[in-house]
């Protein structure tokens, strides 16, 4: 293995020989998705942009929430 790899990512590269080929394929997947936003090729989702389309749909509307809003709001997320 490369040198310049961390023990700790090393051993897990180790242990995932023994992983199904579908599980092994997620996580290439998920590594490929880090190594693009490293080198900034990342691209959005289809939910993604639809989620941005929206936000910025109902900014044009002005509903947004205010400082007040947001807080309790977020406040409401934070007991759970």
């Amino acid at each position: 293995m490369m040198t310049s790899m961390t023990k700790k990512l090393q051993d897990v590269l180790k242990r995932t020989e023994a992983w199904p080929e579908e599980v092994q394929a997620e996580l290439a997947d998920a590594a490929l998705k880090i190594a693009a936003g490293l080198e900034g090729d990342y691209h959005a989702t289809g939910d993604e942009l639809a989620g941005i389309d929206r936000g910025l749909a109902d900014a044009e509307r002005g509903r947004l929430a205010v400082d007040k809003e947001a807080k309790a709001a977020l406040g409401r997320f934070r007991r759970a």
